[in-house]
């Protein structure tokens, strides 16, 4: 739609022109029950006043709204023609005076796809339930604005909803004769106001504390969900992490919670993991656990609870002018989330998942064709929308605890507070955040930013030993590598552990030393005379952002005893670079699986352990030689069985092993043994075979053919919910049939009829590993498609589509052959569109090179 993308010039412009004093926004959702109103879209009334300054009375501007209709538009009491100043998303605003007053009244339409207005009908019982969602630019979907964050304004919100329904808003609400106003909000930018509607489940609570001031502060709390899942919804442990966050940062950022109200909202078909809108965070409804999980699912909830709140500082209270500082909240969130679960709930281990999962997203993302600085360079909206990445996130997140370790936590809170306190409800750049730091440091953080904040990839580090005649330590040295594409060597402050193994065989830390790297090579003095270590590690303790690299020694040690590592984050960064290594095609795959399959079962860390599952997954899938993939798949599928039933009865080590038997297993015993489990005729000590556990087994039943429709339609029966509805078309879409794949296609490629959630289960179920053949003609229909469904999708669909269908699976130079063709052919199409394939064609180039390292070894 022409003007849909907005620009970063065009939104400088008319920050540089406007200045918005207040929103008053009715919404009429009533429509969103009943049965739909003719053949178009189904829609919402929305009816906006916006009072705004002009500093060039007499120009020109625009206000932004996408919607099917606008039945009325007024500027300055002036009646416009909708049909001469609204082109389908924005409002042309002429002559403008210096005080405006622009009113518009449209007909907005519900979402199916997790954008805007997003409207979901229960099947379970029916019921209808809204929320919104906007990040970056879709508040324009449910009311006429300025959208970008640096035009703030106070909001007050009024909705009309069906009768029986609650509403909530940012503010506090009452409902008054069918109508729920909503109190005034702070000023804050369009794309965090928020609305959620429907019949939802509703419980409460309260936090309070004492101010330093002496004044008592109290947080009204609030937790919704779905009716059909309030019998799974722990409420309590989400106030209990809500509570212990809000004291955490209430104590190291001396600012209150500035929002009154603390709402959190559990929603369906949501594309995020969460939204921090303030006084109404909004979540994916997948953090309500429906079967048994481990604690590692538990970490992961609050951690993003915990992100959610860290952002009502950093990205509510103070919010970056334009996108290319979307890090000055997201890398600060992603910290955050991890310092206070480790600084306040119970989750003390949480550092170990960062290192292990977190940056591993980092990792590949700094290693993609499209890697961009932290501080990145935001053209627009569709950039914007692809920058919410692993680089902006984790990587940003990595280089704030590098610099923790840097200045120091005292300088580097210290500095947080007075950025608060010097920006509240306004906007900033990254030199306002490097002022504060540089004031609260008293170090040059204009060199650190340009190392770290302004330049991409990541660096390698790699000891050195020279030894003595003695056997000891002569000199270890760091030394710093960095690609071709991206050359700068960084400054990082690392530790150095040196580890051998003890009396008892166990491998443990004799000698540490930190150290400042910087160039191409480091000599650490402070470790010349030590005994001779069998393990070195660099970054121990995980300070910085760097992969990690072994020496010959080092590396022959972790082979034959990396379970013998005692320090379970030690092990998680062997862990992790090990990966690392088998990605850069530099460990064989079959090594990699060999290591899980040996040690594995020795990880006590349950999130380290599922993170292994995954890793190995996938060294199956994409760097295994394909000769070898199916004698890898066996020993996998026969490895997990083993440790199943030695796992101890109803641990949450014996579900992790029980759902990665399931994810591995082909042959048929072990198909038969998943379905003797669902059937009850198979038993294993201490195994709940729950429902979401009962899908597990059935995905691989699905996917070989030994589960057909009937089956799925009556596990359907049997959980007959928004989630099984998912899982049920997942699974539909796995199984091996021509006829099967071509639907699925049609329903993904040739339809919007599918709502974003189960687009996003169909593609799940397309895409299996053991059909590669089944699948081979879609490669083609790919690159012909993908054109199309981005110019006619949302963004997110166009996203989903782009990434989950793209023919990884088709692992060969043909391939790589034909992305190639049509990046070539495909020039001028949209940069976000070019990102995607860009990206999926690395991947793909970096599989096929994992795969003939692989085949060396047999060839050897």
């Amino acid at each position: 739609m022409p003007g849909e993308n907005l620009t970063r010039e065009e939104a400088r412009e008319r920050a540089a022109l406007l200045s918005v004093d207040g929103y008053e926004v009715s919404l009429d959702v009533r429509s969103a029950v009943g049965g739909p109103e003719g053949d178009g879209p189904r829609t919402f009334r929305s009816v906006t006043t916006i009072r705004f300054r002009c500093n060039e009375p007499g120009a020109n501007s625009f206000a932004d709204l996408v919607a099917p209709s606008v039945t009325a538009v007024s500027l300055n009491g002036r009646d416009l023609d909708p049909g001469e100043v609204f082109d389908g998303s924005r409002i042309l605003l002429e002559d403008l005076a210096a005080d405006n007053e622009l009113v518009v009244d449209a007909q907005c339409a519900y979402s199916r796809t997790g954008e805007g207005m997003h409207r979901f009908v229960d099947p379970e019982d029916g019921e209808v339930y809204l929320y919104t969602q906007y990040e970056p630019a879709d508040s324009r979907r449910v009311f006429a604005n300025f959208e970008q964050p640096d035009l703030k304004a106070p909001f007050r919100f009024e909705v009309r909803a069906p009768e029986g329904w609650t509403v909530w808003s940012n503010g506090a609400g009452e409902q008054h004769d069918g109508v729920w106003r909503f109190a005034e909000t702070k000023p804050i930018s369009t794309y965090i106001t928020c609305v959620v509607a429907g019949p939802y489940h509703y419980v409460t609570d309260t936090y309070a504390r004492e101010l330093p001031d002496g004044t008592r502060l109290e947080i009204p709390l609030g937790a919704l969900c779905r009716k059909g899942l309030a019998r799974h919804f722990d409420a309590d442990d989400v106030f209990l992490i809500t509570k212990q966050g809000l004291d955490f940062f209430h104590e190291h950022f001396d600012y209150p919670y500035p929002f009154g109200k603390y709402d959190q909202a559990f929603v369906p078909e949501y594309n995020l993991g969460a939204m921090e809108n303030p006084g109404l965070v909004t979540f994916r409804e997948e953090y309500i656990f429906r079967g048994k999980v481990t604690q590692a699912s538990y970490e992961a909830r609050a951690n993003v609870i915990l992100h959610e709140m860290a952002h009502m500082w950093f990205g509510d209270l103070v919010t970056m002018v334009w996108w290319d500082d979307l890090w000055l909240k997201e890398s600060f969130a992603d910290f955050m989330g991890t310092f206070a679960n480790v600084g306040a709930t119970r989750f003390q281990d949480a550092w170990i998942t960062f290192a292990n999962r977190r940056k591993a997203w980092a990792y590949r993302a700094d290693q993609l064709p499209s890697t961009h600085p932290i501080t990145a360079d935001i053209r627009d909206l569709q950039d914007a929308k692809l920058n919410f990445d692993g680089i902006t996130y984790a990587k940003g997140a990595s280089v704030l605890k590098q610099l923790v370790a840097y200045v120091g936590q005292d300088a580097f809170l210290e500095g947080a507070r007075r950025y608060f306190k010097r920006h509240a409800y306004g906007n900033t750049r990254l030199g306002d955040l490097l002022a504060v730091l540089g004031e609260t440091s008293g170090r040059d953080m204009g060199a650190w930013a340009r190392s770290w904040l302004q330049t991409a990839g990541v660096n390698s580090l790699t000891p050195q030993v020279l030894l003595d005649a003695e056997g000891r330590i002569d000199e270890l040295a760091v030394v710093q590598e960095a690609a071709e594409s991206h050359p700068e060597l960084r400054p990082h402050r690392v530790a150095v552990g040196l580890y051998r193994r003890s009396q008892v065989g166990a491998l443990e830390r004799y000698a540490r030393a930190e150290v400042d790297v910087d160039g191409a090579r480091t000599v650490v003095a402070e470790l010349a005379g030590q005994d001779a270590p069998e393990l070195v590690l660099v970054n121990d303790d995980d300070l910085t952002f760097c992969k990690i690299r072994f020496d010959e020694t080092s590396l022959a040690t972790l082979r034959e005893h990396l379970g013998a590592l005692t320090d379970p984050l030690a092990r998680a960064l062997c862990w992790s670079a090990l990966w690392n290594l088998t990605r850069d095609a530099l460990l064989p795959a079959r090594e990699f699986v060999d290591l899980v399959l040996r040690f594995g079962g020795r990880e006590t860390d349950i999130g380290v352990l599922q993170m292994l599952h995954a890793w190995a997954q996938s060294a199956l899938v994409h760097y295994v030689a394909p000769e070898w993939r199916a004698a890898a798949g066996t020993a996998l599928a026969q490895g997990a069985l083993a440790e199943l039933r030695q796992a101890g009865p109803g641990s949450e080590h014996q579900l992790a092993w029980a759902r990665f038997f399931a994810a591995t297993a082909s042959a048929p015993a072990d198909l038969e043994l998943l379905r003797g489990l669902l059937e009850g005729t198979e038993e294993i000590a201490g195994l709940d075979v729950d429902q979401e556990l009962r899908w597990a087994f059935l995905e691989p039943l699905a996917t070989y053919g030994a589960a057909d429709e009937k089956v799925l339609a009556a596990e359907l029966a049997r959980d007959d919910t928004a989630s099984g509805k998912r899982h049920q078309v997942r699974c539909l879409a796995a199984r091996p049939s021509a006829a099967v794949k071509a639907q699925a296609w049609a329903q993904v490629v040739e339809s919007d009829a599918l709502s974003n959630a189960l687009v996003e289960a169909t593609i799940a179920g397309f895409e299996r590993p053991s059909q590669r053949e089944l699948l081979a003609p879609y490669a083609e229909k790919y690159f012909a498609a993908i054109g199309r469904v981005w110019r006619e999708r949302s963004i997110q669909i166009g996203m989903d589509v782009v990434r989950g269908l793209f023919p990884a699976l088709q692992d060969s130079p043909g391939t790589l052959a034909a992305a190639d063709a049509w990046l070539a052919a495909h020039e001028d199409a949209p940069p976000a569109l070019r990102r995607l394939v860009l990206e999926a064609r690395d991947d793909l180039a970096r599989a096929l090179r994992g795969q003939e390292c692989d085949a060396a070894v047999s060839v050897a």
